[in-house]
């Protein structure tokens, strides 16, 4: 090991900063950030000196958090913003009203930064699986799905049907949740489909999309 890293070692665990240890060694930031990304104990000095800051300058730590407020929510609003550019062009076609009307009456409509869609029809979620795919160009990679199956439904078989009804390749399936309590004559044959999307953006301008067709139907 070098020598300087092993006296970055030593500096780092009595304490000290990135910074602190850079300038007693010359070591770049980039070098030492790739030297302790790794170590828990240095994430744990890395709180502790946060917290010395926070504590030290109120002022500013609370400077910062407005800072990064009013950039989230200018973020925010240039996704809603690009929505309503985007519906001028989608509204007159019938997969995205489709999609659009499937979601507003199955999908997460929550603040949570995920566009999720669930139903036990195959034909349902293989149509908000194209809305997604071939009309508002979600990347296949992106969307994933996991399945909600009872205890005598057999896991691979039932990823097979809905992989085969819904055209989501096998690879963007999660692992299955297996569920209890409903009378098992009355239960779904082929468990529930969730397809998730992990994105703030299109959460936010699929809840704009859906405000402003609510104002052209």
């Amino acid at each position: 090991m070098r020598k300087d890293k092993i006296r970055a070692y030593e500096l780092r665990r009595s304490g000290q900063s990135y910074k602190q240890i850079h300038r007693t060694l010359g070591v770049p930031l980039s070098t030492l950030a790739g030297w302790f990304k790794n170590e828990e104990w240095s994430q744990k000095i890395r709180a502790e000196l946060g917290l010395k800051v926070s504590f030290s300058f109120p002022k500013k730590l609370a400077a910062i958090q407005k800072a990064n407020k009013l950039r989230w929510a200018k973020l925010h609003q240039s996704y809603r913003d690009q929505a309503e550019k985007e519906f001028e062009k989608l509204k007159d076609d019938p997969l995205f009203v489709a999609g659009l009307m499937l979601y507003w009456g199955e999908g997460d409509k929550t603040k949570r930064p995920t566009v999720k869609f669930a139903n036990s029809d195959p034909r349902m979620v293989a149509l908000f699986y194209r809305f997604l795919k071939n009309c508002i160009r979600v990347p296949p990679t992106k969307i994933r799905a996991h399945l909600l199956l009872y205890p005598d439904l057999k896991d691979e078989m039932q990823k097979t049907f809905w992989h085969r009804a819904t055209g989501i390749p096998q690879s963007q399936f999660w692992k299955s949740v297996y569920i209890t309590g409903k009378d098992p004559k009355r239960r779904l044959s082929y468990g529930v489909c969730n397809i998730t999307v992990c994105s703030r953006a299109l959460k936010e301008r699929v809840l704009v999309w859906i405000d402003l067709i609510e104002k052209i139907i």
